[in-house]
């Protein structure tokens, strides 16, 4: 298949999370399934997603999409791939493209964290990608085209074989939120001798993090009334209550804290540590500070892709991934998460047996050119 990418590509770095790695796993998954990729270098994708007037978005959504359907019309690919929140899309332009003959699906991955139902401009699209196993119910209340498979990963062709060196430590890499803080917190009170790095942005001297500029006072009325229609009124009421709680990391904590890694290091942290481990639950107004939801994220293909001995928070979904306690291990509380930690530092055969398996099912069933084949029979 020829395929075009509007995937958050861009040239510049903006003010927003993270998003360059869609585009750089993306390209190299189609490209190594055989498939090719083509995109319209004259559209910043990731701009879409910067804070900006209504008349600036406008004009970048306006020409974003008439460059893109010129460029189709030129190109013809097979399929148009991308990755688009709600707001980016153009119904429209959506429309146009499809009666060439080109077929459209769209990738998302915050479906859990900020929809209580799918967007109504989602169901233009002639299949949702949907990665998370807890979204899926929205698409089908909704009635939406839809297939779901793993988030899109992929490695270097070097890192596929299981590291044979093996540091004395376990390790989490991810930046900081409420819950993660939340949930250390409480593992080091639990367990104030465990080997545990913490690597990621924020966690140092708030690294990473964006200013926001102070909003007048209309627009804050404004978004409140946003917020409501979005996520109810219980929603609310959490975000007036925690919406700023923000604590201090505790002595305790900061000892284990080593700062944000860089992408070489990322992965041999994540392949080498004796025991890598996922955390699942987000932070949302939606649930109780203290009773927060859970979904499988990226970290649960990435890491088992590099071959790690991964301990991940249990959710739903994540065992139609993989085969438990083979394959990956799983905790449910923190009381588990320290059970099963012990058991697999004593054990050096099982972790020898996770990464080794972890690995190859993630290199055989959940790969960039796996989902590709399905996407293709499914709109064919």
């Amino acid at each position: 298949m020829m395929i075009f990418l509007s995937f958050l590509q861009s040239t510049k770095q903006h003010p927003i999370a993270a998003y360059s790695f869609w585009e750089y796993y993306i390209k190299n998954g189609i490209s190594e399934s055989g498939h090719q990729w083509i995109e319209c270098s004259e559209v910043d994708w990731a701009l879409g997603l910067v804070p900006q007037p209504k008349i600036a978005f406008d004009n970048w959504k306006s020409q974003a999409w008439e460059k893109t359907v010129s460029f189709i019309k030129t190109n013809r690919p097979d399929l148009f791939l991308s990755y688009l929140y709600p707001e980016q899309v153009d119904t429209d332009a959506i429309a146009e493209i499809q009666k060439l003959g080109v077929h459209c699906v769209n990738f998302f991955c915050d479906n859990v964290r900020l929809f209580k139902t799918a967007p109504s401009v989602y169901e233009k699209f002639n299949l949702n990608w949907v990665p998370e196993y807890k979204a899926i119910k929205l698409y089908q209340t909704a009635g939406f085209p839809y297939i779901h498979l793993p988030m899109p990963m992929w490695v270097e062709p070097r890192y596929r074989q299981p590291e044979t060196n093996e540091l004395d430590n376990i390790s989490f890499i991810g930046s900081k939120d409420i819950q993660r803080l939340l949930f250390f917190e409480k593992l080091t009170e639990l367990a104030p001798k465990l080997r545990l790095n913490i690597y990621g942005s924020g966690w140092v001297n708030a690294e990473g993090e964006i200013g926001l500029k102070k909003q007048s006072a209309i627009k804050k009325v404004g978004n409140q009334i946003r917020f409501i229609g979005q996520h109810g009124p219980k929603a609310y009421i959490n975000k007036l209550k925690f919406g700023n709680f923000n604590p201090p990391i505790s002595s305790d904590l900061q000892q284990f804290i080593k700062g944000k890694l860089n992408f070489e290091d990322y992965a041999r942290i994540t392949r080498e540590s004796k025991i890598t481990i996922g955390i699942n639950r987000y932070p949302s107004f939606n649930f109780p500070l203290l009773q927060p939801d859970t979904y499988s994220r990226l970290r649960d293909i990435e890491a088992p892709m590099l071959g790690a001995c991964y301990l991940t928070e249990w959710t739903e979904g994540i065992d139609q991934l993989y085969d438990l306690g083979t394959e990956i291990e799983t905790f449910r509380d923190h009381e588990q998460l320290i059970e099963k930690i012990k058991e697999l530092e004593i054990d050096k055969a099982k972790r020898k047996h996770i990464r080794i398996n972890g690995q190859q099912r993630a290199l055989a069933k959940n790969t960039i050119g796996e989902s590709l084949n399905q996407i293709r029979c499914a709109i064919s």
